[in-house]
């Protein structure tokens, strides 16, 4: 359980890193006349992603989740790719990734890197993350319920970027974010 603990401690200190970098892009992103959707939603999310730690470590704890090897490892691989997933995708965006929906008007859609194949990547890595994290050792009950939450969430905040992205980009780049 210790080393398990310590797996989900450095996902929640990546957590960190990517609040700090938001904080950083969010400052681009307002000295370049940004607008800002989808408050409503994000107090939500924190809560559920704060949930997915907890709830790892809390199912594990109290109901005595054995770990399985055979399950362990294969999500344990799900888990790092979901993270170089992640960062593919905040390093292709460059200062306009966010964990807010934040646009700032006349820049083209990005559509190089893993947006070459897919509309919205970083999601693709948080579905992969909320599955895996918890069943490297067997906490299915957060996995399943981390996954339903999930799953209406990124319905709203989906349709919430879609809707922002259409209101004010200019035709798609394929080039990274300006700098």
């Amino acid at each position: 359980m210790n080393w398990y603990a310590s797996l989900v401690a450095a996902v929640a200190a990546e957590r960190v890193v990517e609040l700090v970098v938001a904080r950083r892009n969010q400052r681009w992103s307002a000295a370049r006349g940004a607008l800002v959707t989808g408050q409503g939603h994000y107090p939500v999310m924190v809560a559920l992603h704060t949930g997915l730690l907890v709830g790892c470590l809390t199912e594990v704890w109290l109901a005595g989740r054995p770990f399985v090897p055979v399950l362990a490892w294969p999500m344990l691989a799900v888990l790092v790719a979901a993270q170089g997933l992640r960062w593919w995708c905040i390093s292709i965006l460059g200062p306009r990734w966010n964990t807010r929906v934040i646009v700032v008007p006349g820049l083209p859609l990005v559509t190089g890197g893993p947006y070459r194949r897919l509309r919205h990547p970083n999601y693709v890595a948080v579905v992969a993350e909320g599955v895996a994290l918890p069943l490297v050792h067997t906490a299915w009950i957060t996995a399943a319920v981390f996954t339903v939450l999930d799953t209406v969430l990124l319905t709203v905040r989906i349709r919430c970027e879609n809707r922002a992205l259409a209101a004010v980009t200019a035709p798609p780049s394929t080039s990274p974010a300006p700098a």
